[in-house]
Parts: C-alpha cells; sequence; structure tokens
C-alpha cells in the first residue's frame, strides 16, 4: 500500500539517511537499558509537554542541516508550532501536507536542570532517554551531538553530563532531527517511488510505499527524561527464574559501570515488603521457600504477582563511598513448550485475547495513561488473558500494567511488510538482528512476556527466508534460551521456508474474508484442513493467531452481509467451533484482528481506517465484542481452579 506524501524532491534527505545506514549508526549501543526510576540514589525530570516543532519542507528535505537549525533555537532559524510529547505530529494540525508529511522533522525543548546535578563534588551522571521515536533520530544538547538511533519503538538514550554540567543556571537545549522514511532495509520496510509522469503528477511528487496495513504515524511517540545516577552505577540487571510449588531459584546477573571496585548486595521482598532472600556480588542464585508464583489473569486468585528486588552498589570513589541503589519488579513464572501444549508454571496455558495497535484519534501512536487504563479495563472485561504486541513492540508503560494484571504477551519487532527479495538480503538482516538485542535488552525481565515475535505475514515462501528466519531466531535464542520464539505467518504451510525454526506455530488466515469473501459456510472445512495441514508437517503447536472480519458499527443485516455487525458475529462462531474442537488437540490459543478499529493508509478498501475491531476506534463496543467475552469467561471458567465467574458477574473494573 501506498502513503501519499506532499510534492517536493527528498533527494537530500534521502541520501542523507541513506548515508547514516550505511555507516551503522544506528546500531544498538552496548550496555543496559534499565528504566528510570526514582531511588534513594537516582532522580528522574520527565520533558513531556509542549516542543517546538517544524517539518523541513524544503526541496531536498535537508535545510535543517545545511543551515545547521541545531546551533540555535529555532525560532531564530524561522516560523515554529507547538507540539505534544508523547505524540504523533501527523494528526495535531490542520495541516494536509503534515498528515501525510515524509521526510526530517525538527523538535525543540530548553529545561532548566538542578542545580544540584550540575554541581559539587560528587556530580552524578545526567542521562537523556527518549522511550522512543519514529523512525531515525539525532539529537543534539546545546548543539552538540550526543546520540543517534535508527528504527521506532525502542528506548534511546546518551550520558550528556560533559556538556550539560559546565553550564549551570543555563537552560539546556534539546534539539531531535527525526526522519520516518522507510527503506527496503528498515524494519518495518518500504520504499520511497517518484511519480516522473508529468501529464498525472506535479512535479517532484512522491510517495511513501508500505506494505502492512496501519498507518506509519511518527513523531516522540512516548516519554522523554532525563535522569541522574551516581558516577559509579547499576547499568543492567538480568533476572530468571526456575520454580516448583515449595521453591523458586531467582538467577541475578548484575553489571556496574564505572569502577571495578565496588560490592554489591540484593534483597528480595515479597509484596507486604518482607524480606524473603537475600544474595550478594555480581551473579548468584536467590532461594525463595513457598513462592507466590506470577500467574496470568483468570488462571489465579492473585494474578500479576511480583516481589521487589532491590540492587544496592556500594564504590569509593576519590576517598568518598557512592551508593547506587535500584529497585526491579520480578515475577516468578516458567515456560514450556510441548509438541501440544503451552505450559505456564507447569499448568496448560490456553490464549485467549487479541491483537492490538498503539493508535488513537488525534495522538495517534503517542502514548496517552487515560487510553492505556481504559484499554486494561476493556481487556478484563472481555476476559482476555494476553495479546500480542502486533506489529511492533509497544510502550514499556503499557509492559508494565501487562506484569502487574497478568496479561500474557507474545512480544513482537517491527518486523511486519518483509515481503521483497531485497529486504531478505545482509543489510535488513544485520539490522533485525540488532532490533531484537535492542527488544530484549529492553523487556527479558518480564514475566509478562512468554514469547518472542520476529516477524508478522512476511514474504517466509521466498528461498532467501530460510537463512534470514533461521539466523534471526538462532541469534533471539541464544540472547534469551528462557522463552520460546516464533513469527506469524499466512503462508502457505508446504511453502514457508521459516517454520522449520520456531517454537509455535502462529498463523493468520481471513475465510469467508480475505477468502471466498461472503462465504460463512467454507469455515469450517477450510479452518480445520489448515490446522491439520500445519500440525501433520510440523508438529508443533499452534496459534490462530489472527481472524476477524470488518464490521462498520451501526450497519446491520440479517442474514449477515459483509461489513454488517451480524456478518462479524457469524464469523466468530464459525471460527470458535473449530477451535472447540482443536484446542482438544493442538490448538493452543487464539487472538482476534482486532482489539479496536485503528487507522490505515487512505484506500478503496478502508473507511476511515481498518474496521476489524470488536470496539471503536473510541473503545466503544460493537456486537462481536459481546460474542467474545461470552466466550472467553467460558474458557476462563472452564480452564481455571478458581469458583465459577458467570459472564454476568465479572470482576467489577
Amino acid at each position: 500500500m501506498a502513503a501519499g506524501a506532499s510534492g517536493g524532491s527528498m533527494a537530500g534527505g534521502c541520501r542523507l539517511l541513506l548515508l547514516l545506514l550505511l555507516l551503522g549508526l544506528g546500531a544498538a549501543a552496548a550496555g543496559g537499558m534499565l528504566y528510570p526510576r526514582d531511588t534513594p540514589s537516582r532522580e528522574r525530570k520527565e520533558l513531556g509537554g509542549l516542543w517546538s516543532f517544524r517539518a523541513d519542507f524544503s526541496p531536498g528535505r535537508d535545510a535543517g542541516f545545511t543551515q545547521r537549525w541545531y546551533r540555535r533555537p529555532p525560532r531564530q532559524t524561522g516560523p515554529v508550532i507547538d507540539m505534544p510529547v508523547p505524540s504523533s505530529f501527523n494528526d495535531i494540525t490542520q495541516d494536509p501536507s503534515l498528515e501525510n508529511y515524509i521526510g526530517w522533522v525538527w523538535y525543540e525543548k530548553e529545561v532548566l536542570l538542578p542545580l544540584r546535578w550540575l554541581q559539587g563534588d560528587l556530580t552524578p551522571r545526567v542521562v537523556l532517554r527518549f522511550g522512543s521515536a519514529h523512525y531515525y533520530s539525532i539529537v543534539w544538547v546545546n548543539g552538540v551531538q550526543v546520540m543517534e538511533h535508527e528504527g521506532g519503538h525502542l528506548p534511546f538514550e546518551a550520558d550528556i553530563s560533559s556538556i550539560v554540567q559546565g553550564s549551570p543556571g543555563i537552560p539546556c537545549r534539546i534539539t531531535v532531527a527525526l526522519n520516518n522514511t522507510l527503506t527496503p532495509h528498515t524494519l518495518p520496510p518500504g520504499s520511497i517511488q517518484y511519480m516522473n509522469d508529468k501529464t498525472r503528477y506535479p512535479k517532484n511528487y512522491f510517495v511513501q510505499n508500505i506494505r502492512f496495513d496501519f498507518f506509519n504515524y511518527a513523531g516522540i511517540h512516548r516519554p522523554v527524561v532525563l535522569y541522574t545516577t551516581p558516577s559509579v552505577y547499576i547499568d543492567d540487571i538480568t533476572v530468571t527464574t526456575t520454580s516448583s510449588e515449595i521453591v523458586a531459584m531467582v538467577q541475578y546477573h548484575v553489571s556496574v559501570v564505572g569502577s571495578t571496585l565496588y560490592s554489591l548486595s540484593l534483597s528480595l521482598r515479597d509484596q507486604e515488603g518482607k524480606v524473603v532472600a537475600t544474595g550478594d556480588g555480581p551473579a548468584g542464585e536467590l532461594k525463595v521457600l513457598n513462592p507466590n508464583l506470577w500467574w496470568p489473569y483468570l488462571m489465579h486468585e492473585n494474578p500479576g504477582y511480583r516481589y521487589s528486588l532491590e540492587v544496592k552498589m556500594q564504590a569509593q570513589v576519590n576517598g568518598a563511598l557512592l551508593e547506587d541503589v535500584y529497585t526491579l519488579p520480578v515475577g516468578i513464572r516458567t515456560v514450556h513448550v510441548t509438541s501440544t501444549q503451552f505450559l505456564i508454571n507447569g499448568r496448560p496455558f490456553y490464549f485467549h485475547g487479541v491483537n492490538k495497535h498503539e493508535d488513537a484519534d488525534i495522538r495517534g501512536k503517542g502514548l496517552d495513561w487515560p487510553l492505556v487504563v481504559k484499554d486494561f479495563n476493556l481487556l478484563r472485561w472481555l476476559g482476555a488473558n494476553s495479546f500480542r504486541t502486533s506489529h511492533y513492540p509497544y510502550a514499556e508503560e503499557i509492559m508494565d500494567l501487562c506484569d502487574a494484571y497478568g496479561i500474557v504477551v507474545i512480544d513482537e519487532c517491527p518486523g511486519v511488510g518483509i515481503k521483497l527479495p531485497e529486504s531478505f538480503g545482509n543489510k535488513s538482516l544485520q539490522h533485525h538482528l540488532v532490533v531484537m538485542e535492542e527488544l530484549i535488552r529492553r523487556d527479558k525481565n518480564r514475566p509478562s512476556v512468554v514469547m518472542w515475535s520476529v516477524a508478522n505475514e512476511p514474504a517466509s515462501e521466498l528461498p532467501p527466508a530460510a537463512y534470514y528466519f533461521k539466523t534471526v531466531i538462532a541469534h533471539t535464542k541464544a540472547l534469551d534460551p528462557s522463552r520460546p520464539v516464533t513469527f506469524v505467518t499466512d503462508a502457505n504451510y508446504a511453502l514457508d521456508r521459516g517454520a522449520p525454526y520456531v517454537d509455535v506455530i502462529c498463523v493468520n488466515s481471513y475465510f469467508s474474508w480475505y477468502h471466498d469473501p461472503g462465504h460463512l459456510e467454507v469455515i469450517p472445512l477450510q479452518l480445520t484442513t489448515q490446522f491439520e495441514n500445519w500440525y501433520k508437517t510440523y508438529r508443533k503447536p499452534i496459534i490462530q493467531s489472527e481472524y476477524g472480519a470488518d464490521s462498520v458499527p451501526g450497519l446491520h443485516s440479517d442474514p449477515p452481509l459483509m461489513f454488517s455487525e451480524e456478518y462479524q458475529k457469524a464469523m466468530l462462531r464459525e471460527y470458535h467451533s473449530v477451535f472447540d474442537k482443536k484446542r482438544k488437540e493442538y490448538v493452543i490459543g487464539e487472538l482476534i484482528w482486532n482489539f479496536a478499529d485503528f487507522m490505515t493508509n487512505q484506500g478503496t478498501t478502508r473507511v476511515l481506517g481498518n474496521k476489524k475491531g470488536v470496539f471503536t476506534r473510541q473503545r466503544q463496543p460493537k456486537s462481536a465484542a459481546f460474542v467474545l467475552r461470552e466466550r472467553y469467561w467460558k474458557i476462563a471458567n472452564e480452564s481455571s481452579c478458581l469458583p465459577p465467574i458467570t459472564k454476568s458477574h465479572p470482576p467489577f473494573l
């Protein structure tokens, strides 16, 4: 699909972006990526709110670099507008050229730092961190470049102490140049197409081609923060767990930066604050008797149980004692996959959940707390116990709530739209490996994350897909041996070259929608055949990772016709009848497409976006939501050891 863009040559801007990519400046930085938290030794300052903003509409999209906009406040080099952060920039104004803009945009904000961050004998490290920005970012502080990052959806940061600590009392000016251009080698991939027919298109007209079905929102989508640590600090913590009913073992590894002379002590506390285990040193094992395990929602009366692991580091620096403290939430749980089951803490787990998008009116993909909390309330109202982060990593704040509420997550990287042969080459592969490193570095300690997904609907039938996915999956397993790995396929079972390497088969199909549209009667045969072919070939458990139908709210038809609410309900019921048979054998989950309607590019099959949600984009239920709710609560009651919770009396949310 193609996203229209405003006219104007992008040659300069594209050349600059491609040069940066060729130089490898977007490679993953070494070290940890702990979420910034206030602790006795650390402070945090959030930089959300209004930033100055300008899109570069110059013919080459490169005026910001040739004129060095980062050297001075943007108001001195031209007009600026206010832009909220976090948010996408596309829907904030009434300017259609910004709605579909492709190229470099510039953000800037000035902030005063506390003097205690800048002066004294033991001044702290000052770190600037972005939760995510889409897609390629270059960041300056007071005109000095401090970092670059390739890719959206994942955090990046830089130590800016040497820049800001020389100028106490002077505002810290943060400048960001952001480019949302997608190439065949980015994740997700895309391409720029110039329309050279002067009889049909204006001069220098181009479009951004993409091969995924959601709007390519861009901007600073997640929180920007400044935070401090001591000069010797805890850089990373890695935790894995094993357990039985009476004892659990928490394996840990802590890395410290800034000195080789330090001591480490660890305390694991339960939710009442009681210390249940202690340890010391950079690596070891904590023994927990009679542990409270982390259980999924509706699988236990106390889902999402987390301990607190307090790590305390002490080091001598210039005769003074430095201390750094970081507290990491820890959930104790195990994951195991057999040929027919997915086991959490040794018990069979059935995924009855949804696919989602970070998408909403006005804010686009920007993190919005009221929307996040509403979505989790709707998930629990549905009786959904899981979701896939289709088709990119979601905000850390969302993942925190999954951990806390017991919502199981299939954590997916931005590998969507990998369709062209050139997107399977070595350049794309190397970037994909870096993205998996960044994703695992961020989410490795989350109990809610039970499986990694390395792609969605790639052209996995192409010959280079075999080596490509063998390499990506092996790299992912080497980074994290504790979790299964999958990718989501829509290829023919006999032609898929990546499926031999996954632990769980995740398959998307839209019988009676994209195939045999309008013919609900073909679903039982086609879906049954699909499952039997995949299982007979690979002997691996199967998740129906997408299925669904568009419905326009308020459009009714009996007998059911496509796009009516009745057709969406009827399709779900046909799929469910097959699921009920096959989940007794080897089908381990069903994830509806989609949780809520979401925006896409304009097209003749999209009326203000994709309408496959069981909720509208404004989070109001369609008829299908009640069908799904009845089903999910029934499954939960069947599989739970808890007293039955009827669909009429779920927990109040």
